[in-house]
């Protein structure tokens, strides 16, 4: 007699996470001063994304650990960070939402 089998799913590798930084993308100017700060490495600059005015800007993957490295290098003040309580477990890769993207022609219409 032969045992059915369960089908598994792989599960996806997770890193312990005890922070979080929210980027404002539009306002970096890609002088990659943040990714050489980063102590856990968890800051890559994008290759083929764009901000508004045609600068790379950071990305964030999973393992931030709130030191604030790349908010206090930053001269252009792109970075807000948030330490959490107890540390989550989140999936490798880029984080979602952690991108702060806005239109900055709509911002400057609205002035003029």
């Amino acid at each position: 007699m032969t045992v059915p089998t369960v089908p598994t799913r792989p599960i996806a590798p997770t890193v312990p996470t005890r922070g979080t930084v929210k980027i404002d993308v539009e306002a970096c100017k890609g002088c990659d001063l943040c990714i050489d700060a980063c102590r856990p490495g968890v800051l890559t600059m994008t290759t083929d994304r764009f901000n508004q005015r045609g600068y790379r800007f950071p990305e964030l993957r999973a393992g931030c650990t709130a030191c604030r490295a790349c908010a206090q290098v930053c001269p252009d003040f792109v970075f807000q960070v948030w330490k959490f309580d107890t540390p989550v477990e989140l999936p490798e890769g880029p984080v979602p939402d952690a991108a702060l993207h806005r239109d900055v022609e709509r911002q400057r219409e609205q002035r003029s």
